[in-house]
Protein backbone atom coordinates (compact mmCIF):
# COMPACT_ATOMS: atom_id res chain seq x y z
CA UNK A 1 0.00 0.00 0.00
CA UNK A 2 1.20 3.75 -1.46
CA UNK A 3 2.23 5.81 2.06
CA UNK A 4 -0.37 8.42 1.15
CA UNK A 5 -2.92 5.59 1.30
CA UNK A 6 -1.53 4.19 4.52
CA UNK A 7 -1.60 7.30 5.97
CA UNK A 8 -5.63 7.95 4.80
CA UNK A 9 -6.58 4.13 5.89
CA UNK A 10 -4.99 5.05 9.44
CA UNK A 11 -7.05 8.40 9.49
CA UNK A 12 -10.28 6.78 8.84
CA UNK A 13 -9.67 3.90 10.90
CA UNK A 14 -9.03 6.57 13.90
CA UNK A 15 -11.84 8.43 12.99
CA UNK A 16 -14.01 5.43 13.17
CA UNK A 17 -12.89 4.63 16.47
CA UNK A 18 -13.25 7.81 17.80
CA UNK A 19 -17.06 8.22 16.24
CA UNK A 20 -17.33 4.23 18.09
CA UNK A 21 -16.16 5.78 21.76
CA UNK A 22 -18.70 8.61 21.62
CA UNK A 23 -21.41 6.55 21.22
CA UNK A 24 -22.45 6.42 24.54
CA UNK A 25 -25.80 4.37 24.00
CA UNK A 26 -24.31 2.17 21.92
CA UNK A 27 -21.09 0.77 24.39
CA UNK A 28 -23.87 0.58 26.98
CA UNK A 29 -26.14 -1.41 25.29
CA UNK A 30 -22.78 -3.73 24.30
CA UNK A 31 -21.70 -3.51 27.54
CA UNK A 32 -24.87 -4.25 29.35
CA UNK A 33 -23.18 -1.50 31.92
CA UNK A 34 -23.70 1.99 32.57
CA UNK A 35 -20.86 3.96 34.79
CA UNK A 36 -22.22 7.51 36.54
CA UNK A 37 -19.60 9.63 38.81
CA UNK A 38 -20.61 10.98 41.71
CA UNK A 39 -18.79 13.47 44.09
CA UNK A 40 -18.11 12.40 47.90
CA UNK A 41 -18.41 16.30 49.32
CA UNK A 42 -20.40 18.55 46.73
CA UNK A 43 -22.83 19.75 49.07
CA UNK A 44 -26.43 19.87 47.92
CA UNK A 45 -25.62 18.22 44.19
CA UNK A 46 -23.93 14.87 45.01
CA UNK A 47 -22.23 13.96 48.36
CA UNK A 48 -22.09 10.92 50.61
CA UNK A 49 -23.80 11.01 54.36
CA UNK A 50 -21.69 8.78 56.23
CA UNK A 51 -22.68 6.19 53.72
CA UNK A 52 -20.99 4.99 49.99
CA UNK A 53 -24.33 5.62 48.96
CA UNK A 54 -24.29 9.37 47.41
CA UNK A 55 -27.05 11.76 47.71
CA UNK A 56 -28.04 15.28 46.19
CA UNK A 57 -29.94 17.54 43.41
CA UNK A 58 -27.88 15.86 40.89
CA UNK A 59 -27.38 12.72 41.84
CA UNK A 60 -31.48 12.49 41.44
CA UNK A 61 -31.06 13.83 37.94
CA UNK A 62 -28.66 11.08 37.66
CA UNK A 63 -31.18 8.67 38.38
CA UNK A 64 -33.84 10.44 36.10
CA UNK A 65 -31.09 10.26 33.32
CA UNK A 66 -30.45 6.15 33.96
CA UNK A 67 -34.35 5.61 33.93
CA UNK A 68 -34.60 7.19 30.66
CA UNK A 69 -31.12 5.41 29.22
CA UNK A 70 -32.89 2.03 30.22
CA UNK A 71 -36.29 2.79 28.51
CA UNK A 72 -34.35 3.66 25.61
CA UNK A 73 -32.21 0.75 25.20
CA UNK A 74 -35.13 -1.59 26.44
CA UNK A 75 -32.56 -2.99 29.29
CA UNK A 76 -34.90 -2.83 32.60
CA UNK A 77 -31.92 -4.61 34.25
CA UNK A 78 -29.04 -2.52 32.88
CA UNK A 79 -26.26 -2.74 35.30
CA UNK A 80 -25.44 0.94 36.39
CA UNK A 81 -22.22 1.59 38.67
CA UNK A 82 -21.53 4.54 40.49
CA UNK A 83 -18.49 5.65 40.82
CA UNK A 84 -16.39 8.76 43.02
CA UNK A 85 -14.91 11.42 40.82
CA UNK A 86 -12.93 14.63 41.86
CA UNK A 87 -12.51 17.97 40.26
CA UNK A 88 -9.00 16.70 39.01
CA UNK A 89 -10.12 13.57 37.26
CA UNK A 90 -14.01 14.05 36.45
CA UNK A 91 -12.99 14.79 32.77
CA UNK A 92 -10.35 12.47 32.10
CA UNK A 93 -12.33 9.32 33.47
CA UNK A 94 -15.28 11.02 31.04
CA UNK A 95 -13.09 11.23 27.49
CA UNK A 96 -11.62 8.16 28.16
CA UNK A 97 -14.75 5.96 28.52
CA UNK A 98 -14.70 4.84 32.12
CA UNK A 99 -17.23 6.98 33.03
CA UNK A 100 -20.29 7.73 31.10
CA UNK A 101 -21.87 10.73 32.76
CA UNK A 102 -21.16 13.05 35.32
CA UNK A 103 -23.83 15.03 36.73
CA UNK A 104 -22.17 17.26 39.99
CA UNK A 105 -20.98 20.29 40.75
CA UNK A 106 -19.22 20.92 36.90
CA UNK A 107 -19.00 24.33 35.44
CA UNK A 108 -19.83 24.43 31.96
CA UNK A 109 -17.35 26.93 30.07
CA UNK A 110 -15.31 27.38 26.83
CA UNK A 111 -12.16 25.82 28.11
CA UNK A 112 -13.74 22.19 28.98
CA UNK A 113 -16.24 22.40 26.34
CA UNK A 114 -13.04 21.40 23.98
CA UNK A 115 -12.53 18.32 25.94
CA UNK A 116 -16.30 16.93 26.76
CA UNK A 117 -19.72 18.02 26.35
CA UNK A 118 -22.55 19.78 27.97
CA UNK A 119 -26.14 19.25 29.02
CA UNK A 120 -28.55 21.61 29.58
CA UNK A 121 -27.38 24.25 32.79
CA UNK A 122 -29.15 23.13 36.08
CA UNK A 123 -27.42 26.07 37.86
CA UNK A 124 -25.47 28.90 38.26
CA UNK A 125 -23.01 30.30 40.90
CA UNK A 126 -20.05 32.25 41.50
CA UNK A 127 -17.28 32.30 43.34
CA UNK A 128 -16.97 33.69 47.17
CA UNK A 129 -15.36 33.74 50.09
CA UNK A 130 -15.88 30.85 53.39
CA UNK A 131 -14.37 32.28 56.55
CA UNK A 132 -14.46 32.10 60.11
CA UNK A 133 -16.31 34.83 61.65
CA UNK A 134 -13.33 35.98 64.01
CA UNK A 135 -11.30 36.21 61.13
CA UNK A 136 -12.56 39.50 60.54
CA UNK A 137 -12.12 39.26 56.85
CA UNK A 138 -15.22 40.68 54.20
CA UNK A 139 -13.98 40.87 51.03
CA UNK A 140 -10.85 39.63 48.65
CA UNK A 141 -8.95 43.18 49.44
CA UNK A 142 -8.37 41.60 53.52
CA UNK A 143 -6.74 38.79 51.73
CA UNK A 144 -4.01 40.28 50.73
CA UNK A 145 -0.49 38.78 51.44
CA UNK A 146 -2.65 36.17 53.14
CA UNK A 147 -2.84 32.32 52.74
CA UNK A 148 -6.27 31.39 50.70
CA UNK A 149 -7.58 27.53 49.94
CA UNK A 150 -9.20 26.56 47.01
CA UNK A 151 -9.69 22.61 45.86
CA UNK A 152 -7.68 21.60 42.83
CA UNK A 153 -8.94 20.98 39.45
CA UNK A 154 -11.48 23.64 39.74
CA UNK A 155 -12.40 26.86 37.84
CA UNK A 156 -12.31 29.10 41.19
CA UNK A 157 -8.08 28.23 41.26
CA UNK A 158 -8.03 30.22 37.90
CA UNK A 159 -10.61 33.07 39.10
CA UNK A 160 -8.85 33.52 42.44
CA UNK A 161 -4.98 33.71 40.64
CA UNK A 162 -6.23 36.26 38.35
CA UNK A 163 -8.61 38.16 40.89
CA UNK A 164 -5.35 38.54 42.82
CA UNK A 165 -2.95 39.28 40.52
CA UNK A 166 -5.19 41.63 39.07
CA UNK A 167 -5.43 43.88 41.65
CA UNK A 168 -1.70 43.26 43.09
CA UNK A 169 -3.14 41.21 46.15
CA UNK A 170 -0.70 38.27 46.17
CA UNK A 171 -2.05 35.59 47.84
CA UNK A 172 -0.79 32.58 48.49
CA UNK A 173 -3.31 30.21 47.22
CA UNK A 174 -2.99 26.22 49.26
CA UNK A 175 -5.44 23.93 47.32
CA UNK A 176 -7.22 20.85 49.02
CA UNK A 177 -7.88 17.76 47.28
CA UNK A 178 -11.08 18.02 47.64
CA UNK A 179 -13.65 20.15 49.31
CA UNK A 180 -13.43 18.58 52.44
CA UNK A 181 -9.88 19.35 52.35
CA UNK A 182 -10.23 23.00 51.85
CA UNK A 183 -12.52 23.29 54.44
CA UNK A 184 -10.37 21.86 56.83
CA UNK A 185 -7.92 24.44 55.85
CA UNK A 186 -9.80 27.01 57.27
CA UNK A 187 -10.70 25.08 60.51
CA UNK A 188 -7.40 23.93 61.06
CA UNK A 189 -5.93 28.16 60.90
CA UNK A 190 -4.03 26.65 58.32
CA UNK A 191 -5.78 29.59 55.76
CA UNK A 192 -8.03 32.02 56.19
CA UNK A 193 -11.11 31.46 53.37
CA UNK A 194 -12.18 29.19 50.96
CA UNK A 195 -12.70 30.54 47.52
CA UNK A 196 -14.90 28.03 46.14
CA UNK A 197 -18.64 28.67 44.17
CA UNK A 198 -20.94 30.24 47.26
CA UNK A 199 -23.45 27.44 46.85
CA UNK A 200 -20.99 24.54 47.76
CA UNK A 201 -19.91 27.13 50.59
CA UNK A 202 -23.52 27.50 52.15
CA UNK A 203 -23.49 23.54 51.83
CA UNK A 204 -20.23 22.50 53.34
CA UNK A 205 -20.97 25.38 55.96
CA UNK A 206 -24.21 23.49 56.81
CA UNK A 207 -22.71 20.38 57.68
CA UNK A 208 -19.67 21.46 59.14
CA UNK A 209 -18.65 20.36 62.72
CA UNK A 210 -19.49 24.09 64.01
CA UNK A 211 -21.52 25.75 61.36
CA UNK A 212 -22.59 29.00 63.37
CA UNK A 213 -18.14 29.87 63.46
CA UNK A 214 -18.66 30.06 59.59
CA UNK A 215 -20.05 32.30 57.42
CA UNK A 216 -19.90 33.41 53.32
CA UNK A 217 -18.70 36.42 52.61
CA UNK A 218 -17.57 38.57 49.47
CA UNK A 219 -17.95 39.98 45.73
CA UNK A 220 -19.10 37.03 43.59
CA UNK A 221 -16.53 36.50 40.85
CA UNK A 222 -17.45 35.37 37.75
CA UNK A 223 -21.13 33.85 37.76
CA UNK A 224 -21.03 30.17 36.25
CA UNK A 225 -23.15 27.47 34.94
CA UNK A 226 -22.98 24.22 35.75
CA UNK A 227 -24.52 21.52 33.70
CA UNK A 228 -24.17 17.38 33.03
CA UNK A 229 -21.15 16.46 31.27
CA UNK A 230 -21.22 13.93 28.54
CA UNK A 231 -18.62 13.28 25.97
CA UNK A 232 -17.92 15.27 22.68
CA UNK A 233 -19.67 14.65 19.74
CA UNK A 234 -22.18 12.43 20.77
CA UNK A 235 -25.46 13.72 19.57
CA UNK A 236 -27.85 10.77 20.39
CA UNK A 237 -26.82 10.90 23.65
CA UNK A 238 -27.16 14.18 24.17
CA UNK A 239 -30.52 14.37 22.76
CA UNK A 240 -31.40 11.61 25.39
CA UNK A 241 -29.87 14.15 28.48
CA UNK A 242 -31.38 16.82 27.37
CA UNK A 243 -34.39 15.54 26.63
CA UNK A 244 -34.58 14.18 30.24
CA UNK A 245 -34.01 17.84 31.98
CA UNK A 246 -35.85 20.00 29.36
CA UNK A 247 -38.89 17.21 30.23
CA UNK A 248 -38.05 18.04 34.30
CA UNK A 249 -38.19 21.61 33.57
CA UNK A 250 -41.02 21.92 31.43
CA UNK A 251 -43.88 19.29 34.06
CA UNK A 252 -42.27 21.18 37.15
CA UNK A 253 -40.47 18.48 38.17
CA UNK A 254 -37.13 20.29 38.10
CA UNK A 255 -38.52 23.12 40.42
CA UNK A 256 -39.93 20.51 42.92
CA UNK A 257 -36.44 19.06 43.41
CA UNK A 258 -34.92 22.18 43.35
CA UNK A 259 -36.82 23.12 46.50
CA UNK A 260 -36.39 19.63 47.97
CA UNK A 261 -32.29 20.32 48.19
CA UNK A 262 -32.14 24.32 48.37
CA UNK A 263 -35.12 24.78 50.11
CA UNK A 264 -35.58 22.07 52.50
CA UNK A 265 -34.28 20.03 55.48
CA UNK A 266 -31.28 18.12 54.21
CA UNK A 267 -29.67 15.37 55.40
CA UNK A 268 -27.39 14.03 56.82
CA UNK A 269 -28.28 17.10 60.09
CA UNK A 270 -31.46 18.62 58.46
CA UNK A 271 -30.45 21.72 57.67
CA UNK A 272 -32.41 24.31 55.34
CA UNK A 273 -30.05 26.31 53.05
CA UNK A 274 -32.68 28.84 52.26
CA UNK A 275 -31.19 29.39 48.93
CA UNK A 276 -34.30 30.35 46.10
CA UNK A 277 -33.88 29.60 42.91
CA UNK A 278 -31.98 32.54 41.30
CA UNK A 279 -33.57 34.96 38.29
CA UNK A 280 -30.85 33.49 36.01
CA UNK A 281 -31.50 29.80 36.38
CA UNK A 282 -35.55 30.25 36.63
CA UNK A 283 -35.14 32.01 33.55
CA UNK A 284 -33.43 29.04 32.04
CA UNK A 285 -36.38 26.56 33.04
CA UNK A 286 -37.64 28.18 29.79
CA UNK A 287 -34.76 29.13 27.77
CA UNK A 288 -33.09 25.88 28.68
CA UNK A 289 -29.91 27.29 27.23
CA UNK A 290 -26.51 24.89 27.78
CA UNK A 291 -24.51 27.95 27.03
CA UNK A 292 -20.87 27.94 28.75
CA UNK A 293 -19.20 30.68 30.67
CA UNK A 294 -16.67 32.14 28.79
Amino acid sequence: MKIPALMTALLLAAGVAQAAAADTLGKIAESNKMTVAYRESSVPFSYLTGSTKAVGFAVDMTEAIVKAVKTKLNKPNLQVDYMPVTSQNRIPLLANGTIDLECGSTTNNTARGKDVAFAINHFYTGTRLLVKKSSGIKNYADLAGKTVASTTGTTNVQVLRKYSADHNLGMNILLGKDHDDSLLLVENDRALAFAMDDVLLFGLRANSKDPASLEVVGDSLQVEPYACMLRKDDPAFKTLVDGVISGMMKSGEFEKLYNKWFMSPIPPKNINLNLPMSQQLRDNLTAQSDKPAL
